[in-house]
């Protein structure tokens, strides 16, 4: 009986046999070392750019020192952007080498077909590759998050309140939602296509549609339909309502609202108001509930995309033929 119970004990289940077994590949690649050096540089460097600029940005800004620990993650001085933009730019290309050659690899190598033939479900494959790639991002950036902190603390000497604690778990907990998108569309596309190269190509095409050609078509359209001279109040505000709504269709924008609001919680509103509505308004910070409740489209936005994409990997490589070379 000893020896059954032992048994049972050692054995794991073969989902997690998988997971483990993609953890190792992540981590030893060299790729993911060679983006965790890059991330960890821009790391230390815009600490050491928001750590340099503090006391200056205190005493011109914010004399009574609120937030202060949140400045880590948002002060600049132009030389380097942030912590939050660097992740906003660095972390999609993460996802997206974890994930352009999740299957087609398998597959070109020959080994996607034995995998499938031995007595496991054909949905294990999927799930262990989106599992394992979710493990280390939500691994490196926390670990990120708290090093940041830490050295922080060390360096200047003041710990975070619990308000600035909460509002950095949440903004890395975004971050590895933000990520999370780009893994599934990456393991979407290392579906749709059989040579990873393709794949990877895609995926950074798409990257950089979002990230540079997008805001320059939104450009030209806000030239297109911006309003004439002397329009009114109301009018105006329909043009940049809908000028900010079509910036929200990309990822990044929304990564980037729901980031500022966090870490800055000065931030009040995202969008244009009526002069009815800044009338008699405080200019106080905003509590951390009204910040969530500020993001929370933002925050429904990325989680329905990230969804949606690892929906439509699911559904493709359950209809996907697999034979064995």
């Amino acid at each position: 009986m000893e020896k059954l119970i032992n048994i049972n004990k050692t054995s794991a289940h073969p989902f997690w046999v998988m997971v483990n077994k993609e953890l190792r590949d992540h981590v030893r690649s060299w790729r993911f070392i060679i983006l965790l050096f890059l991330i960890l540089l821009t790391c230390f460097g815009s600490l050491y750019t928001s750590v340099t600029n503090l006391s200056k940005s205190i005493k011109a800004n914010d004399p009574a020192g609120t937030f202060f620990f949140l400045k880590l993650f948002t002060l600049s001085d132009g030389t380097l952007p942030p912590f939050h933009v660097f992740i906003g730019f660095l972390g999609p290309l993460l996802g997206i080498a974890l994930g352009f050659d999740a299957i087609n690899s398998e597959q070109s190598a020959g080994t996607l077909g034995r995998l499938m033939a031995q007595p496991i479900h054909r949905d294990y494959v999927i799930n262990a590759k989106f599992t394992a790639a979710l493990i280390v991002i939500s691994t490196l950036f926390f670990a990120l998050g708290f090093m940041v902190m830490g050295l922080g603390l060390i360096i200047i000497g003041i710990p975070p309140t619990a308000e600035e604690f909460l509002r950095i778990v949440f903004f890395l907990v975004l971050s590895v939602l933000y990520v999370a998108f780009w893994l599934n569309l990456s393991i979407f596309f290392s579906i749709r296509f059989k040579q990873a190269a393709t794949s990877a190509l895609t995926a950074i095409a798409v990257w950089l549609f979002f990230t540079v050609f997008y805001q320059i078509i939104i450009s030209l359209v806000a030239k297109a339909i911006m309003p004439a001279e002397g329009a009114g109040q109301q009018e105006i505000i329909q043009y940049q309502n809908f000028i900010l709504n079509l910036l929200r269709i990309v990822p990044s924008q929304l990564f980037s609202d729901a980031t500022t609001t966090l870490l800055m919680p000065a931030v009040r509103s995202l969008g244009p108001l009526t002069m009815e509505q800044v009338y008699g308004a405080i200019p106080s910070p905003l509590p951390l509930g009204q910040s969530l409740l500020l993001v929370w489209p933002q925050l429904t936005g990325l989680i329905a995309a990230t969804v949606l994409c690892f929906a439509l990997s699911y559904f493709s490589f359950m209809r996907k033929e697999i034979r064995s070379r």
